[in-house]
């Protein structure tokens, strides 16, 4: 598999991926630090939301998450890979189940859990490895929770933070779904189906909603 072609939901091809990564498209940047710059720019520019879910394909587009400003982790990630792949370095998405321990009382009465799922993250390729990383939490929210900002070095994995800043459990990976070539979006829909139950009979016949 290609990790470097544009697709359906990678459209890193259109106006709004090259407006997103014009700037990293200098050789006076090397590729790991074009990844570093463009995961900070993905990380704190789209504000992290796990409360809105949507069934419609369309929303899953790099192209059309660009336009937003507050957005799920999988969107994000997939707004990252589609500028990865614009900016020539191979990626891929990758799905997990974690578990918040941190600030659960909202979580757990909206979704009914206290696990997200799917989780969605960035596998890339530098310097002949691949590499995790999750842009999802910005830096604002990371303050407000008293957790570290998470970094990423383009040298070694980085997922998410497993203490607070005073040692308290924050978050846990708990399954790995792996990954995936293209965005998943079966699967995903699937997922949120089967763990998300209470949510997806509220939607009444729409594609998309915030709870």
């Amino acid at each position: 598999m290609n990790y470097l072609n544009t697709t359906y939901y990678y459209d890193y091809e259109t106006d709004e991926i090259q407006k997103l990564i014009q700037e990293f498209k200098t050789n006076t940047l090397t590729k790991k630090e074009k990844a570093k710059l463009l995961y900070l720019k993905i990380r704190d520019n789209w504000r992290y939301n796990p409360y809105r879910i949507s069934l419609s394909k369309e929303n899953y587009k790099a192209s059309v998450v660009a336009k937003k400003t507050e957005t799920h982790c999988i969107d994000k990630s997939i707004l990252f890979i589609a500028g990865l792949r614009g900016l020539k370095i191979p990626s891929r998405i990758h799905l997990a189940k974690v578990k918040n321990h941190i600030g659960i009382e909202r979580i757990v009465e909206k979704f009914g859990t206290d696990e997200i799922s799917p989780h969605g993250m960035v596998d890339v390729f530098l310097d002949g490895k691949w590499l995790k990383s999750s842009p999802a939490f910005n830096i604002e929210l990371c303050h407000k929770c008293n957790v570290a900002p998470l970094e990423f070095d383009g040298e070694k994995d980085s997922i998410f933070q497993e203490f607070d800043n005073l040692g308290n459990k924050f978050m846990e990976y708990i399954d790995d779904y792996g990954y995936f070539d293209d965005v998943p979006i079966d699967f995903i829909f699937d997922n949120f189906k089967e763990n998300y139950p209470q949510i997806m009979n509220r939607l009444n016949g729409y594609t998309d909603i915030v709870i």
